[in-house]
């Protein structure tokens, strides 16, 4: 009978430590994140986890009566120092660390199957672990939540790329990783400079010579300039030349409307006003509105996807 009751001080003072290392290990953002996504082993332990102070006294006192009765019980059926040897050997090893390496690497699973106990627990305990958690709380305030840099998500993504378990590839990482540096940089960092950009001046008639070398260039638009090769006065569409007539010049069927950008816009605002204005082109400009370069949709979306977009007139 002995040895029973022993066996079974021993196991709840497993279960009490195994669950105090295993369920305040589990961050209570990332188990609400889990619960919403659908994890039944998150939704268990939610409503627990977020009594984090009166959890973590609940399983500390349970914890330390089942360790006192232990040794108590061992001193009255063996002799003293060999009673403390004893105890303090079965606790160390079979109610510390034992319990808890398995907990730790567990802590999701078990946590929620042994939830109903720790809430029936939480509630026979509740007149002496309630103010001491309640306390607690004022003294320490509530747990705040891990927020991690760009620099550390995108760390995090390659490491979950390398790792056989996860689901990320390669092309997921590039594109994430893309996603979270692109709002640092700015329209000089990817324009194509002014000496590069094919213009065509606004005079220019739409004869049979510009449109062979429209298409021959086989370029979507084409800032439209004036007196000036810094001058952007509109933007001419290669699809409007089609349908206009010979003697028409460039400035009559060109699009007058311009996106005008800093050097030093971020490419995420620069995005975000391409979508509003529903342009795909925009003009880098100086103080003097005289042009630096161009930015296009397809420019920001290859810093986004970290990968050059060539089609078949692309060399």
């Amino acid at each position: 009978m002995e040895y029973f009751i022993v066996f079974g001080l021993l196991a709840l003072s497993a279960i009490f430590a195994g669950l105090t290392l295993g369920l305040m290990s589990l961050s209570t953002h990332a188990l609400a994140r889990q619960a919403r996504l659908g994890n039944m082993y998150a939704q268990k332990i939610v409503p627990l986890r977020t009594q984090g102070n009166r959890l973590l006294t609940t399983l500390l006192l349970s914890n330390v009566l089942v360790n006192t009765a232990l040794s108590v019980y061992l001193g009255s059926i063996i002799s003293g120092v060999f009673a403390v040897g004893l105890a303090t050997t079965l606790i160390f090893v079979f109610g510390d660390i034992v319990p808890q390496a398995v907990f730790s690497r567990h802590a999701l699973r078990l946590g929620a199957y042994w939830a109903p106990f720790v809430h029936g627990l939480m509630f026979a305990l509740w007149p002496i672990t309630s103010p001491i958690g309640w306390l607690l709380d004022k003294l320490l305030g509530v747990e705040l939540p891990t927020i991690y840099s760009k620099q550390e998500l995108m760390e995090i993504i390659s490491e979950h790329e390398d790792s056989e378990h996860s689901p990320i590839d390669g092309d997921e990482e590039r594109i994430v990783h893309g996603a979270l540096q692109f709002s640092h940089k700015k329209a000089k960092d990817i324009m194509t400079p002014r000496m590069q950009v094919a213009t065509l001046p606004a005079s220019q008639a739409l004869d049979a010579t510009l449109r062979k070398k429209i298409g021959g260039d086989a370029y979507s638009r084409y800032p439209v300039v004036d007196g000036s090769p810094e001058y952007v006065v509109g933007i001419l569409y290669t699809k409007d030349v089609l349908l206009a007539a010979d003697t028409a010049l460039v400035r009559d069927i060109c699009e007058k409307t311009v996106l005008r950008i800093k050097p030093d816009t971020l490419l995420d605002t620069v995005l975000a006003r391409m979508l509003k204005q529903q342009l795909h082109m925009a003009i880098v400009r100086d103080e003097q509105f005289a042009m630096l370069g161009v930015v296009t949709m397809e420019d920001i979306i290859e810093e986004v996807i970290q990968q050059e977009i060539l089609d078949e007139d692309d060399e």
